[in-house]
């Protein structure tokens, strides 16, 4: 069981929404976004840098658009970029060696048994389940694989051609419901009405040209390339997109007709809660055990709860009711939340 310290992200938690569409037509993919297909589905908000508001705009535009229909979850992203290159062919490399495209998937919001996807402009793709986050002793399933995935990769500009006019890059996912919805409650797929969260990121390296290729620039001082850009479309308030509870909601409709959305109360709850679970497992990094002192965890911070906390030695579980009264919602030291 890993018991090391989980920093708490920066943010104010306002994960941002979308209104998935059912889609009117078959997709024949051909990583292009400008097509019909594509019209029945608005544009996400311009992506940010993954810290959110504490680091700038990012330079260069990336935003997706989704669809559903009985048999795929569909995704497309556009990606304006100047510098259109990747080197990547083997499918489940580490594709974020390239500039890429990622989709992470959890469709029951507990932040474990949760998919991550990524794809290069050659459209090679990466796709992987993680059985818990990182923070929480992981491990990743490389093995596992969408089956019957579908992707395509459009070029608006030439690849890997420095002194070509390039303008943008830009990618079409299929994912079956038969292969995502393992993961999902009940193991079926998302009802009218019903949210998953999803969050999308764009890994981007600084670039320079070098006899005529483009190479990764290097750190003077460490001999390295530079870290990586992170740009998402819900920002995460700390470099690493293995928090899923922070990311977006996408709520799947049938209906025609406008449709709103309002964080539910319970989901409220459920980040405080787990900002109780982020103070729990630093504290243990401290001093080699959980504390049931509810209030040295809340500090000086504003909350709406006071849990209930249940420690052992290795372990603890913290507890809240449902805000009608109904249930409970549990969290534990790995992570795992739940309603009783």
């Amino acid at each position: 069981m890993n018991r090391s310290g989980v920093p708490e992200p920066n943010i104010d938690y306002a994960p941002r929404h979308y209104i998935c569409r059912r889609a009117q037509t078959s997709l024949v993919l051909d990583g292009r976004v400008d097509k019909p297909f594509w019209d029945a589905a608005e544009w996400t908000e311009d992506f940010v840098d993954i810290e959110g508001d504490l680091r700038p705009i990012p330079a260069k535009r990336t935003r997706a658009k989704m669809l559903w229909d009985e048999d795929y979850f569909y995704i497309a992203a556009e990606l304006i970029e100047d510098q259109i290159w990747a080197t990547l062919t083997e499918r489940d490399s580490v594709i974020f060696h390239d500039n890429d495209f990622e989709i992470f998937i959890d469709p029951d919001g507990d932040t474990h048994q949760y998919y991550e996807f990524e794809i290069n402009a050659l459209n090679t793709v990466w796709d992987l389940l993680l059985v818990k986050p990182y923070r929480d002793g992981g491990p990743p399933v490389n093995g596992w694989d969408i089956s019957g995935l579908k992707t395509a990769v459009h070029i608006d500009g030439q690849l890997n051609r420095p002194d070509a006019a390039n303008r943008k890059w830009s990618v079409e996912v299929a994912m079956p419901w038969s292969s995502l919805r393992e993961c999902a409650n009940g193991g079926r797929v998302p009802e009218s009405g019903e949210f998953w969260r999803v969050n999308f990121s764009r890994v981007e390296w600084r670039t320079e040209i070098r006899d005529d290729k483009y190479r990764k620039v290097l750190d003077p001082e460490t001999g390295k390339p530079y870290p990586e850009d992170n740009w998402v479309w819900s920002p995460m308030g700390i470099i690493n997109m293995h928090y899923p509870e922070l990311w977006g909601y996408v709520v799947f409709t049938d209906r025609e007709d406008p449709v709103t959305f309002e964080l539910p109360r319970d989901e409220r709850l459920k980040w405080e809660l787990r900002k109780f679970y982020y103070r729990e497992r630093n504290y243990f990094e401290i001093h080699g055990e959980f504390t049931q002192d509810v209030d040295l965890l809340m500090g000086n911070d504003s909350w709406s709860i006071r849990p209930v906390i249940e420690t052992t030695r290795s372990l603890f579980q913290i507890s809240v009711p449902t805000s009608d009264g109904t249930g409970i919602i549990c969290i534990r030291e790995d992570g795992k939340l739940w309603k009783e």
